[in-house]
Formats: C-alpha cells, structure tokens, sequence
C-alpha cells in the first residue's frame, strides 16, 4: 500500500515524463517546420540580399568577382551591378528560368562564354550590360533572347560580327545611340602604308546606330579586305612557285653542264694493236 510520500513520488515522475514527451515533440515539430521553411524559402547566397515576396536578390556593391552561386531558381529579378565581376561562364544562369531582369552594369565584363546567357529563359524583359568592357560579342553568346538589351558604354570594336548582334538584338531605343565605336575594322585602302596599324579606324568615336543608318557596311568591308588578302596571298604564292621553277631549271642547267665538262675531261680510251689491224685490213 502506498503511503502519501509515495503518491508525490510517482507524481513527480509522471509529470516528468510528461514533460520530456513534449519537449521531444516540440523538437520534432520545429525540424519539421525548419524544413518546409527552407522548401519555401531557399537560402540567399552569400553578400547577397533576397526580398522573398518579390523574388528579388540583391547583389549589388558586394565586392564580386563571379557570379555568386546557390542563386534560387524563382528568382525573379537579380541586381549584380557595381561589382568586379570580369566574366559571365556558360552554366551561370542555367537554372533560373523565371528571370525577367538581369542586371550586370558597372562591372568588368570583357567576355561572355559561348551561350552564356543562352540559358535565360523567354521570360526574360531586361538585359543590362551597360558600362563594362565589351569589345568583342557575337550574336551565338546572346542566344534567342528577345529581352530590352543595355550595351552602351563599352570599348565596342565595330566590325561586321558586331553589327550583325545589333540587328539580331533588342536593343533599348533610349541608350542605342551611347553604343560608341572606340575602334572598328580598316576598309580597302584605308591609310595610308605610312600610317600606324596601331590606329583605331576611320570611325572610332561615332556611334554604331548613326554610322549604320549612314550606309556604312561593315560586313561589306570585311568582305573587301578579306577578297584582297586572298588575292595577295594567291598572287605570293604564284611568285614562289615561278621562282622555285625558275630555280629548279637553273639548276639543273649548272648540274648537266657541270657534267657535260666532267665527261669532256676524261681521257679517250686507246685503241689496241689487234683492233688496229682488224680495221685496217677489214678483217
């Protein structure tokens, strides 16, 4: 029979094991809600800001020099402008294809990957490359992108591989004039032989739009230049040949007279007595 001190005894640990049962419970539930918390809401990546109602991460003046990754795939608009970031590698933006706004301006972008913003998907609206330090792009990097297109205030090289992105492009109508030519491509007789080859071209610092709209072709010059190089190349070509022949005669000419005179050197043969008779007598 169980005595009054004993009853508190058994109280006490049945309210114990009360109490550890609800801790472990409270336990399981908050893993629980841990988990479908990081499925709603994905982790920001480092020296980046993400608004979760908007699906906006923010990455600008964060001392980049890379595309930063773990960027969660409903992102919607994603800031990486005013960074150090020199350029964008093939697989960058391969899984993020709800992006509408991509913003990369005031970097030091000098290269693309080949189809590195092929990834972006058609819901793509802005693309801003502005103030970096494009030179060189083709128009395979950019991919089927139909977004508005930033590209002024870059070292553009205007040549035909450049003219052919802006007419494939949707370029924004109020920044396409700062598209500027800091060099371009050397036409048929441009120069002259004392000129430096070092030099930026008959249109370096016009805009690209105005020279275009002009009439100027740089797609028709690079052909040109291209048809005289061939030309020039055929024509030393034909001049090597012709003076390899030339010399290849020449000489043989010195080995056969070279060998005429060795033979005219040698000493006729003496006849013998026997064959001396043998003619005389016609024996």
């Amino acid at each position: 029979m169980c005595t009054g001190w004993c009853e508190a005894r058994c109280n006490s640990l049945s309210g114990g094991r009360r109490k550890g049962l609800d801790l472990h419970s409270w336990l399981r539930v908050s893993l629980l809600f841990l988990a479908l918390w990081g499925q709603v809401f994905p982790q920001c990546p480092d020296s980046c800001h993400c608004a979760w109602d908007t699906a906006t991460v923010l990455c600008s003046d964060a001392g980049l020099r890379e595309i930063p990754e773990g960027i969660p795939p409903e992102t919607v608009s994603l800031h990486l402008e005013r960074n150090y970031i020199r350029n964008i590698p093939e697989s960058a933006f391969s899984n993020l294809v709800r992006l509408r706004d991509l913003y990369l301006s005031h970097n030091r972008i000098d290269s693309l990957a080949s189809g590195a913003l092929q990834h972006l998907g058609p819901e793509l609206r802005l693309l801003d490359l502005s103030h970096n330090q494009l030179r060189h792009v083709s128009k395979e990097e950019f991919g089927s992108t139909r977004a508005k297109t930033r590209l002024y205030h870059n070292p553009w090289h205007c040549d035909c591989t450049l003219q052919e992105l802006m007419e494939t492009l949707n370029l924004e109508p109020e920044t396409v004039n700062g598209i500027i030519c800091e060099s371009s491509v050397r036409g048929v007789g441009e120069g002259s032989r004392w000129e430096d080859p070092g030099s930026l071209g008959e249109h370096a610092g016009q805009p690209l739009v105005k020279l275009l709209d002009s009439g100027v072709n740089f797609c028709s010059l690079q052909r040109k230049t291209t048809d005289v190089a061939m030309l020039v190349t055929m024509f030393v070509w034909f001049f090597m040949v012709i003076v390899y022949v030339v010399y290849y005669v020449r000489q043989n000419q010195a080995e056969a007279r070279r060998h005429l005179e060795y033979l005219k050197s040698l000493p006729s043969p003496r006849k013998t007595p026997t064959e001396t008779d043998t003619l005389s007598t016609g024996f």
